[in-house]
C-alpha cells in the first residue's frame, strides 16, 4: 500500500503556523518541522513557514557532524529579506556553537563559529527594522557564550592619566566602538 502526503487549504496556514510555534515551545522540533513543511507544500513563499522550518531544524542540533546544519543554512538562504537573511545566518552559526558546546566540542573550536555569528549579527543590525534589536541581543549573548568560554572577543587596553599617580586602568573595547560588559 502506497501513502501519499496530504495538501493543506492556504486558508488553514495561520493555524498551521500557531501550532509550528506550540511544538517548538513544547520541544518537538519534529512535529513542527513536519507542519512546516506541510505548509510550504501548499504556500512555497511563505516567509515565515521558511524561517520556522530553520529554526525547527537548529532546534535538533546535537553537537555533532551529521546535524542538519547545511540543510538549515540552505533554507535561510531562501529568505527573500536582506536582514533576515543575514540575521538567520547568524542564528545559525550560534546555535550550532551551542550544541557543540553542550556536546563537549573544544573552546578553541567554537569561537570561529561565534565570531563569525556577530559579523552576521552586526551587519543584520545595520539593515534592521526599526524598533528591532534582535540582533543586538544575540550579539550579547554570544559576547556572554566567549566569556564563558574564556574567549572574550575585547581587547585590554592600558591607559594611564596624565596624573601618573593613578594607576592605569583597563579599557575593553570592539572594532566597532561600543564597550562590552
Amino acid at each position: 500500500m502506497e501513502f501519499t502526503l496530504k495538501t493543506i487549504s492556504k486558508d488553514s496556514i495561520p493555524e498551521a503556523i500557531s501550532k509550528v510555534e506550540l511544538y517548538r515551545y513544547l520541544n518537538e522540533p519534529e512535529e513542527a518541522e513536519s507542519i512546516c513543511r506541510d505548509i510550504l507544500g501548499a504556500d512555497p513563499e511563505n516567509q515565515l513557514a521558511i524561517r520556522l522550518l530553520g529554526l525547527t531544524l537548529t532546534d535538533q542540533f546535537e553537537g555533532r557532524h551529521p546535524d542538519r546544519y547545511a540543510e538549515a543554512e540552505k533554507i535561510f538562504q531562501s529568505l527573500t529579506d536582506a536582514y533576515d537573511k543575514v540575521y538567520y545566518r547568524g542564528l545559525l552559526l550560534e546555535r550550532r556553537a551551542k550544541a557543540q558546546m553542550k556536546a563537549g566540542v573544544s573552546a578553541r573550536s567554537l569561537v570561529g563559529s561565534l565570531h563569525e555569528a556577530m559579523r552576521c549579527f552586526e551587519e543584520a543590525e545595520k539593515v534592521r527594522p526599526p524598533h528591532n534589536d534582535d540582533a543586538m541581543l544575540r550579539w550579547n549573548r554570544c559576547v556572554r557564550l566567549l566569556e564563558k568560554l574564556g574567549h572574550a572577543p575585547v581587547e585590554e587596553k592600558e591607559t594611564a592619566f596624565e596624573d601618573h599617580d593613578t594607576p592605569p586602568i583597563k579599557i575593553a573595547s570592539r572594532s566597532s566602538g561600543r564597550a562590552v560588559r
